[in-house]
Order: structure tokens, then C-alpha cells, then sequence
């Protein structure tokens, strides 16, 4: 991608996520736009928000859901950046979260991990495990800048993995859950709107397990250099496990699992 349209894109996310609207997907009028492309200017977002005082606190996988490729045209999952200002923690479980100033925002119950120490490259649970403080239930609430949601993985990658909010159950320790490995391919969630079922999911919809979607994570990040690696104390929520379902306010949504002590949530949107 050239320079001069590099730059406009880079200071095209700043604007929008200051001032949230839709617009063109990026890919139809940055030619050249890649995955990679996308993310050195998700980069100058990053940078920008650390300027105004934002902490990182962790990382959103995206796309790992893989019945879900064909119907978004996206074929392989990403990453986006979780900061302090978009982190939430459900009291019990309950929370209220208001949706203004994120774009056609989407729900996403998710399971996500705290890091103890940096994850190593392999894809042996017992491995990844040793890395991981505790689990918990997390939604994510993701948005989209383009019409219709219709986006490429570049268009992703640029906007920071489409990441809105991210809410935070109450954590389980690893140590408390033998057997946390073999359980989270076959966990079961669902989803509902109002008291109506939604969806349903388990965990082997994302890439088999939402461990294998972490460990997919550390190998991403070791082909970018320029991306600051996972350490320890940072939240990781590993993608959806249903289809992601548009929002909008005065709904309650909630969740329940099966296969794990993990307790649902309920979430309510202003």
C-alpha cells in the first residue's frame, strides 16, 4: 500500500473511533490494503490511545470461530487490542452497558483466560495451562464501520479487530478445574434475548478449543515483530463460541453454560 494512502487510513481509525459513524470498508478504497497492512495501522490507533492515557490490559481473538468463515468472508481469525477503557467486570455476573459510541455493535459470548507468565509456542494444553492464572465467561461486544458488515480480514485487522467492549465474568482458577483441557472443546453455551433462546455453541467451534485459539494467538504474534508480545497479567478472550447477534439498547441479554462451574451472565444495554 503506499504511503500516502497508509497514512490516511491510520489517521481515517483515529478519527472514527473518536467520532464512531460507517464509511466505506477500507478495503475498497485503500488499494493494496493487507492483513498485515491493516495492522501496522491499527498500530498508530494503539498509539494514539497510549498517548491519551489508555492501558492495555489484553488482547480479543477474532474470526476463530470457523462456521462462521464462509458467511462473513473471512478466513482466518485475528487479534485487537483490549485497553482499560474498554474492559468491564460484571458485578455477580450482572452488568448494564450503555452502546453509545460504538457502531452497529454485535454480542459474543466468549471464554477468556489471565495470563500467569507469557504463553510458550506449542499447542500442548498442559503447556498453555501452566501459563494461565484463571478462566472466566467473557462477551464481547463487537462493532463494525462499514455497511452491512461486510468486511475483509484486512478491513479487521485495521480497525482493531472490530473490538467495542469486553465484560468479564467471575474467574475460576485453573488449579480449581482438573480436567480444564479435555472439558473446554466440548463446552456447551447458550445464548438469549429476553428470556427467547438465540444461540447455542460449544467450545470446539473455535479452533477446536478455546486453548488452541490462544496458542494460535502466540504464533501470530511471533511472526510480528513490531507487536508487543503477551505477557503476564493480561486478559485474552479467545472468540465466539455462537454467531454474533446485533444488540441494541433496552435488551437483556443472558448466557448459560454446560461442561464447566462457569456461570452465566446477564447483561443488560442502555
Amino acid at each position: 500500500m503506499a504511503a500516502a494512502a497508509y497514512d490516511a487510513l491510520a489517521a481515517e481509525l483515529i478519527a472514527l473511533h473518536e467520532a464512531p459513524r460507517e464509511v466505506p470498508a477500507f478495503s475498497e478504497r485503500y488499494p493494496g490494503l493487507t492483513a498485515e497492512s491493516g495492522y501496522r495501522a491499527a498500530r498508530h490507533l494503539h498509539v494514539h490511545r497510549l498517548a491519551q492515557g489508555w492501558k492495555p490490559v489484553g488482547r480479543k481473538i477474532g474470526f476463530t470461530n470457523r462456521t462462521l468463515w464462509s458467511r462473513y468472508g473471512v478466513y482466518e481469525p485475528m487479534w485487537g487490542m483490549v485497553y482499560d477503557r474498554t474492559l468491564l467486570h460484571a458485578s455477580e455476573d450482572r452488568i448494564s452497558v450503555p452502546l453509545a459510541g460504538l457502531a452497529q455493535p454485535r454480542i459474543e459470548p466468549e471464554i477468556c483466560f489471565r495470563l500467569k507468565a507469557a504463553p510458550p509456542r506449542t499447542r500442548d494444553p498442559g503447556l498453555l495451562l501452566a501459563a494461565i492464572d484463571w478462566v472466566a465467561h467473557s462477551i464481547e461486544i463487537v462493532q463494525c464501520h462499514h455497511p452491512g458488515w461486510k468486511v475483509t480480514i484486512a478491513d479487521c485487522t485495521a480497525d482493531n479487530g472490530l473490538h467495542g467492549r469486553l465484560i468479564v465474568g467471575t474467574p475460576l482458577a485453573v488449579q480449581s478445574l482438573p480436567g480444564l483441557a479435555a472439558a473446554l472443546p466440548g463446552l456447551e453455551v447458550t445464548l438469549s434475548r429476553d428470556a427467547k433462546l438465540i444461540d447455542r455453541g460449544v467450545g470446539a467451534n473455535v479452533l477446536g478449543s478455546p486453548l488452541a485459539a490462544l496458542a494460535h494467538l502466540v504464533e501470530v504474534l511471533a511472526s510480528q515483530p513490531e507487536a508487543p508480545p503477551l505477557v503476564a497479567g493480561e486478559l485474552v478472550s479467545t472468540g465466539v463460541l455462537t454467531d454474533a447477534h446485533a444488540v441494541k439498547p433496552g435488551e437483556v441479554w443472558t448466557t448459560s453454560f454446560r461442561g464447566l462451574p462457569l456461570p452465566g451472565m446477564r447483561v443488560t444495554f442502555t
